[in-house]
């Protein structure tokens, strides 16, 4: 059965926010999922096919311990060097290839297949392998970076293609690193993460896990399975009427939340959950408030963006896998979707350079989840 990237919502979403920019990017099905168009996925295609070769603005997280990397970014990241960021580079090589993939006849196939093939080479994954053999950067882009990197792995084994498979190939030995790395930090790491942005730790074990799920990483994901359940297992009452940060693309509580229905039971995660947020079985529409951006030229408010679409992906799959209160967790869903997706493509590069990543992320529904 073909992947297809929809979600449930009502068909005034675009019509409300942006009538005159949103128009037949997305139709809706007739279950009333909403569909990511031909139109659709080549709009945000076009969005990391933008800057995925720009290699400036740059913003480097490399620790600089001699002159040797006083260089150009893209001599020590090849394939990862534009986008503004190492992990926004990463995660608009997987959005290509989702696109790619679920739109075989995208008006971009070309251009897409041969940026990959460009940027994905063996030699070029090589030489991205080296900043972690130095002690001052082994943790670089630790945890959001190798997580991201893990799910564009998953995404081209997954990929039944000739081009796939020759990327997955390339790609494979960072992802056999950053396994092994995540495997050595999880033993180590004495307690969980819990932040708005990058090092939050159950977004990364969930992308983590699904990378181990496909590639039958057992050790990988053992060590999530552990490291999850000791950090998680006796949460209760997260506090979400603390969120959101001003910061904040990722929700602590909700993230948490959508890793556990990965590792435990459903009976058990059903109880869990409901310990853990019981104002999604009581109040869920109320519990939380659309996150507002006031500046999309700022880089970190508009961090809030991404947290409304972040917030979606995690209501829509706890509904999926909760036994109560689907229907309003989902609407609570559809609220954030329809608050986000106007302004994925807001037109300053300080959100464009990502947001469609995320806004893909969300609009995916794999059939095997």
């Amino acid at each position: 059965m073909k992947k297809r990237l929809f979600l449930s919502i009502c068909t005034t979403v675009f019509m409300a926010a942006n009538s005159n920019a949103q128009q037949g990017l997305y139709i809706h099905d007739e279950a009333g999922h909403l569909q990511l168009t031909m139109a659709g996925a080549s709009h945000l295609a076009a969005l990391p096919l933008k800057c995925m070769q720009q290699e400036f603005p740059y913003k480097t997280g490399v620790v600089f311990t001699d002159s040797s990397l006083v260089k150009h970014p893209r001599d020590y990241h090849p394939a990862f060097y534009g986008c503004y960021d190492w992990h926004s580079s990463v995660h608009g090589h997987w959005m290509l290839v989702k696109l790619l993939k679920s739109f075989r006849d995208i008006p971009q196939k070309t251009q897409i297949r041969t940026k990959l093939a460009e940027n994905l080479t063996a030699d070029n994954i090589r030489i991205e392998q080296r900043i972690y053999h130095e002690k001052e950067n082994k943790g670089f882009e630790r945890i959001y970076g190798w997580s991201w990197l893990l799910q564009l792995q998953r995404e081209l084994l997954t990929w039944q293609d000739p081009l796939g498979a020759a990327l997955s190939k390339n790609l494979q030995p960072l992802a056999t690193q950053f396994s092994r790395s995540y495997i050595a930090f999880l033993d180590k790491l004495v307690y969980p993460i819990r932040v708005g942005e990058h090092t939050n730790l159950a977004f990364g074990l969930r992308l983590a896990w699904d990378y181990a799920a496909v590639a039958k990483d057992t050790a990988l994901q053992s060590a999530i399975s552990k490291a999850a359940l000791r950090f998680y297992a006796k949460d209760k009452g997260c506090p979400i009427n603390w969120e959101p940060g001003g910061y904040d693309f990722l929700s602590p509580c909700l993230e948490e939340a959508d890793l556990m229905w990965r590792i435990m039971p459903a009976a058990q995660y059903n109880a869990w959950v409901q310990d853990f947020l019981p104002g999604l079985f009581t109040d869920p529409v109320n519990i939380l408030s659309i996150a507002r951006v006031k500046d999309r030229t700022d880089g970190k408010l508009v961090h809030l963006d991404g947290l409304n679409l972040s917030r979606a992906w995690c209501l829509y799959g706890i509904a999926r896998h909760v036994t109560h209160n689907r229907a309003a967790i989902r609407e609570l869903a559809r609220q954030h979707l329809e608050a986000a997706l106007p302004h994925v493509a807001s037109g300053d590069y300080a959100g464009e350079h990502w947001l469609g990543s995320f806004a893909v992320y969300a609009l995916t529904v794999e059939n095997n989840e």
